[in-house]
């Protein structure tokens, strides 16, 4: 009977010991956090409230990135660049990023990327920009962006 006991009060002491699986995110929602790597803002041209950032997205399903915010800027969107009659535009994608199931869906110079307007202060090499990232399923990640080099010819956002 004092075995038994013994036995009873040694369980119940590794249970309180054990983490709670309240705490711990269950394993379908682990999954399904989008990865988010190589987050990068360029720094804003002198007198300019404009700037470009980019970044490497993995969604375990199929999804869409369909906002950003960032405390720094008025207004953050997701763009895209295509050439139209010879030249390179860029617009807004209204109804967000695709993400399909298990690809790196690159945000980059030249292609899709992500505009910030309205920037409040002027961004310098060095510096970090908060984001939050919304997704149609996933839920929200919010990264810190690294401000990097100035842009190299021809990847210039100052008149965007």
């Amino acid at each position: 009977m004092h075995r038994l006991a013994l036995l009873a009060l040694v369980a119940a002491a590794l249970a309180a010991c054990s983490p709670s699986s309240e705490k711990a995110p269950s394993g379908e929602a682990a999954a399904s956090a989008v990865t988010v790597t190589d987050v990068l803002c360029r720094p804003t041209p002198n007198g300019r409230q404009v700037t470009g950032c980019y970044m490497t997205l993995t969604a375990p399903t199929d999804d869409t990135l369909v906002s950003i915010e960032s405390p720094i800027a008025a207004l953050a969107q997701v763009h895209e660049t295509r050439m139209e009659s010879n030249m390179m535009m860029m617009r807004e994608l209204e109804a967000g990023l695709p993400l399909p199931a298990g690809e790196a869906v690159q945000l980059k110079p030249g292609g899709n990327h992500l505009m910030l307007h309205g920037v409040r202060e002027p961004l310098r090499a060095g510096q970090t920009v908060p984001l939050t990232l919304t997704f149609a399923s996933a839920a929200p990640v919010e990264v810190t962006a690294r401000v990097g080099q100035p842009p190299a010819a021809g990847e210039d956002h100052s008149g965007h």
